[in-house]
């Protein structure tokens, strides 16, 4: 493999020559449409822009930690969104083996630019692994529930999204609470969210930690939390716990 040159190891004008020829107006307009018209689109469908990613990539080096920095930032730099998931599809690829410094770039990319299709997707593929081997790093998170931003907080609230049975119970009916009153919609879903995929891993705990709060937890919460305990319907979450 060819070494890398260059701040970001040619990722960047490598991913640029690939995504550009294939700019597509009509499919870029729609596209932005879903997404509230935040940001401009070229058009490039998801799977054929991760196909498109592995080809550019395919032949180069793996990048340390200072190179998958400086790209995932250059690309975030450009105006469409597409830049962005191919950042975020780097990043979750080389995540492991980073050090514990490579959170303040997740930091940065977590709340720049900032919406739910990266925050997401940072949280439980860039975010999670890094703290399972860092775990030296989850002070941190205490810092991050608690932030007025509320990217931040939902990070926090999603970086255990797929520790499965690792899943640290405590910490996430911890950070739940905390952000359990606010009457912001991505807190209270990410809360939801969260606790409904733990539920696949331990029904009980979440059943009764709803159960317990349903005075805390806003109604949104409580639904989705227990969404998959009920089969996919979103039951009224009183009665479906007086029946656990």
């Amino acid at each position: 493999m060819p070494a890398m040159t260059g701040p970001d190891g040619g990722i960047v004008s490598r991913l640029a020559a690939s995504f550009e020829p294939r700019r597509n107006h009509e499919r870029g307009v729609k596209m932005s449409a879903y997404m509230r018209d935040l940001f401009p689109f070229l058009g490039i469908a998801s799977p054929e822009r991760s196909l498109l990613t592995r080809e550019a990539l395919l032949d180069l080096a793996r990048p340390d930690a200072r190179e998958l920095a400086a790209a995932a930032r250059n690309l975030w730099d450009r105006p469409e969104r597409e830049y962005q998931y191919a950042a975020v599809d780097l990043v979750t690829r080389y995540i492991k083996g980073c050090d514990p410094g490579f959170i303040e770039t997740l930091r940065w990319l977590i709340t720049t630019k900032s919406w739910w299709d990266t925050v997401d997707a940072l949280a439980s593929n860039a975010l999670g692994p890094l703290l399972r081997d860092h775990p030296d790093l989850l002070p941190e998170m205490d810092r991050w529930i608690e932030s007025e931003n509320i990217w931040l907080a939902r990070a926090a609230i999603l970086f255990q999204l797929k520790y499965r049975k690792e899943t640290d119970a405590e910490r996430l009916f911890r950070y739940c609470l905390l952000r359990a009153g606010e009457p912001e919609f991505f807190l209270r879903k990410a809360i939801g969210w969260a606790l409904r995929e733990y539920s696949k891993t331990d029904a009980l705990a979440v059943r009764r930690f709803v159960n317990e709060h349903q005075g805390e937890l806003s109604g949104l919460s409580q639904r989705e939390a227990l969404l998959w305990l009920n089969g996919g319907r979103r039951k009224d979450p009183v009665r479906a716990n007086a029946r656990a």
